[in-house]
């Protein structure tokens, strides 16, 4: 099957990644066992050119020994004084088998000399030569003259000569000793299986010895950067030396203690490389297997990730035309087209959603809908599953127009039904709708709750929305509310309870609030008793608050209300008796003296004699509220200034400081926004006011009566900058600081 490109972007970058990280990874490899190689190597050859220097310094450290312990015996004082001819073959014989007996504990094929100064002979390779003044002479010049030592060595062409003039602890020297070893038996000695070089250098970087090809041996030049690079402090040790024709040449050293010759031999390139030889192709073979494992991997990869991509290929549409990219562009495309096509969709279902939901209520009401219907429908509207359900049918209907045209009803139904949407809670109940030209109809829902808390919850629901529509539609509605049901389909029996009950609005008045369970105790009795409980409630609360101007809002509405609904004189009488103890209890809590004087103590009797309701009202509005709010009024107007002249004091001590009415609030335990409410009341301004004007004040006065800076009286009076308090202080004055200072010190 062919490949796409998405299939090549996914396949290339993982086997470039792949192989990018095994090329990484030998190097790594490499390079360290490079070095791990370098280090064996190095170790190798220092240990050899120690071995090599300890070996050598000990056959000359014999020699010394042996030539300085002959020349401390008496025979050595005896033949070096004695002249020696050839007739005196015992003392040639002597000497001649102290030289071999040297030559057995020094290096083989060494060639020892010892030469009398004092008697000119010179016995050499079992020879007897006689010196001449000449030769005596030289000898002075080349071992003795200006040397400061009696033991050194030097360089010769056949090899190198240890001197050691004797005796070896005296400054009168009578005879030399000279041990020559020659090249041969260096190259012997030094020599190794390996051919490996080594060179000698002497402290004063002269090349003593070198062995090995000639394309290892080193320039002067590079024997003296060893010589300074060893320095003195080290024994052993690498360093490096340059090459302008192959580079850089480690040289590995090995110092004497003994005659501070140093010992070198060379790090051999070829031997590295042979070493590594095995390594470079375990690396290659490594990574060539590598390579294929990781080419299989990206290719299984690359089909893995591009599977569902060519899965949804064969899922769409071909395209028209092949102007795009890649196959994700196509799909993104084809995607993009069928989300397009899904949201028009789902725009025109929702654009009838409402029509939809209101025929399923309609169909409700009528019993047209199963309990099948029902499970399968309500979660397409949005409507959750609830745990014992219960479900209220509210039906409103208009008692009066409001000074509107009959054929306004429609509209003032519809804006009634949107007042119960808005006022209502969405989770609290199904949709309202219009169920005909004049009632408006809602199935309120509960979840598991009593019966008195439902009638409690939709009696609220019913209060609010008659508010609601007398203050903004200037009408009046009444309620009839069902009985509680568990399932929807018994909502047309519920509906049918709710237009019974709207029946007896008639025998009730405009403005009721029917329930079905009520009906049977509306014609007589006590079942018609009505007490306006919330009116009473927020009648309380203005009383409690001294308002002189909500008082008369809710106190005359709850009296109309006592006397509307309670038309039977039993009921209105239990109603009042009612109404006066709440308003003794409200008395007891606020601490005021009102209806218990003694003038007032027949009002029982006074309220109930009297039939005439105005003159009920005038007792109750002129004797009894009016002068428990006036009291109320001047309690909490005592209250209110003291807690505002603490607000101002705090204010005019503490002006330069950064102050909040919520600082002051904590510091003063109340709420914030009590204060404030308060202190506006008192001084007619809010406290932000009253604070920047006292600071402007201030300000005025120091700009009068002290040479302190604008800048200075902004930062004092907690303005952020000065450019924010001279705005301020000019709103005010009409003014800059800088002008009212002119201006004042100018009168």
């Amino acid at each position: 099957m062919k490949k796409g490109r998405m299939f090549y972007k996914t396949f290339i970058p993982i086997l470039v990644l792949g192989v990018g990280l095994v090329v990484s990874f030998g190097a790594y490899i490499y390079v360290n066992t490079t070095h791990s190689v370098v280090d064996r190597v190095s170790s190798s050859k220092q240990s050899f050119i120690s071995q090599t220097k300890n070996s050598l310094e000990q056959k000359i450290q014999t020699i010394e020994y042996a030539f300085n312990t002959y020349s401390t015996t008496s025979s050595f004082e005896s033949v070096v004084k004695n002249p020696i001819t050839e007739k005196d073959f015992e003392a040639y014989r002597n000497v001649n088998t102290q030289l071999n007996y040297i030559a057995t504990m020094g290096l083989d094929g060494t060639e020892y000399s010892l030469i009398s100064l004092a008697q000119n002979w010179k016995i050499s390779n079992g020879k007897l030569t006689s010196l001449t003044e000449k030769d005596r002479k030289a000898l002075y010049d080349d071992y003795i003259n200006g040397k400061d030592r009696g033991l050194f060595w030097m360089k010769t062409d056949n090899g190198i000569r240890f001197v050691n003039t004797l005796p070896a602890f005296s400054t009168n020297k009578q005879a030399i000793a000279l041990s020559d070893i020659s090249l041969a038996t260096l190259d012997n000695t030094l020599k190794t299986e390996e051919n490996t070089p080594i060179i000698i250098l002497n402290k004063q970087g002269e090349l003593m010895y070198e062995t090995g090809p000639d394309d290892k041996r080193l320039t002067k030049e590079q024997l003296a950067d060893i010589v300074v690079s060893v320095g003195t402090e080290h024994r052993t040790g690498i360093v490096t030396v340059p090459n302008a024709s192959t580079g850089p040449v480690k040289a590995i050293y090995a110092r004497s203690t003994y005659n501070n010759w140093i010992y070198v031999t060379l790090l051999d390139q070829k031997e590295i490389s042979t070493a590594l030889k095995t390594t470079k192709f375990g690396l290659i073979m490594m990574g060539l297997v590598i390579t294929v494992f990781i080419v299989i991997i990206a290719y299984m990869i690359a089909v893995y990730f591009n599977k569902p991509l060519q899965q949804i290929q064969r899922s769409l549409p071909k395209p028209p035309h092949s102007s795009f990219k890649n196959e994700v562009e196509w799909i993104l495309h084809s995607i993009n087209r069928i989300v397009t096509e899904k949201e028009n969709l789902e725009n025109l279902i929702e654009a009838e959603m409402p029509q939809l939901e209101t025929q399923l209520i309609l169909n409700l009401f009528r019993n047209r809908v199963t309990p099948e219907e029902l499970e399968r429908i309500m979660p397409r509207f949005g409507y959750e599953p609830i745990e014992d359900p219960r479900y209220v049918t509210m039906l409103i209907q208009l008692d009066s127009y409001g000074g509107r045209e009959a054929a306004d009803k429609d509209l003032l139904l519809l804006a009634i039904n949107k007042m119960v949407e808005e006022i209502v809670p969405k989770e609290s109940r199904l949709l309202p709708i219009m169920l005909n030209d004049k009632t408006q109809a809602t199935i309120l829902a509960f979840n598991g709750t009593g019966e008195q808390e439902i009638r409690k919850q939709v009696l609220d629901y019913a209060k609010t929305i008659m508010k609601a529509v007398r203050e903004y539609l200037k009408v009046s509605v009444s309620f009839g509310i069902s009985q509680t049901y568990g399932r929807l389909w018994e909502s047309k029996e519920a509906c049918e309870m709710s237009k019974q009950a709207l029946h007896h609005r008639l025998n009730l008045g405009k403005e009721s609030i029917i329930f079905y369970e009520d009906m049977a105790m509306l014609v007589s009795g006590p079942a018609l008793l009505h007490y306006p409980s919330e009116l009473e409630s927020q009648l309380f609360d203005a009383i409690r608050l001294g308002d002189e101007e909500q008082v008369p809002r809710y106190l005359y509405p709850l009296l109309a209300e006592m006397m509307k609904k309670n038309k039977q004189s039993m009921n209105f009488e239990v109603a009042l008796v009612r109404f006066v103890n709440n308003l003794i209890q409200l008395e007891q809590l606020l601490g005021v003296e009102v209806l218990m004087t003694q003038d007032n103590h027949a009002l029982y009797h006074r309220l109930l004699d009297i039939r005439n309701p105005e003159e009920i009202e005038r007792i109750l509005v002129q004797e009894v509220i009016l002068p428990m709010v006036k009291s109320m009024k001047e309690k909490t107007n005592r209250q209110f200034r003291s807690l505002s002249e603490k607000i101002a004091a705090i204010v005019r001590a503490e002006y330069d400081q950064e102050l909040s009415l919520e600082w002051i609030a904590d510091r003063l335990h109340y709420n914030p926004n009590y204060l404030s409410s308060i202190f506006k009341k008192e001084f007619g301004m809010t406290f932000s006011e009253y604070l920047m004007n006292y600071r402007l004040e201030m300000a005025k006065k120091w700009l009068v009566e002290t040479d302190m800076t604008i800048k200075d009286i902004a930062e004092r009076l907690q303005y952020h900058n000065s450019q924010n308090f001279i705005r301020s202080f000019r709103k005010k004055e009409h003014v800059t600081p800088g002008s009212y200072r002119k201006l004042k010190q100018a009168q």
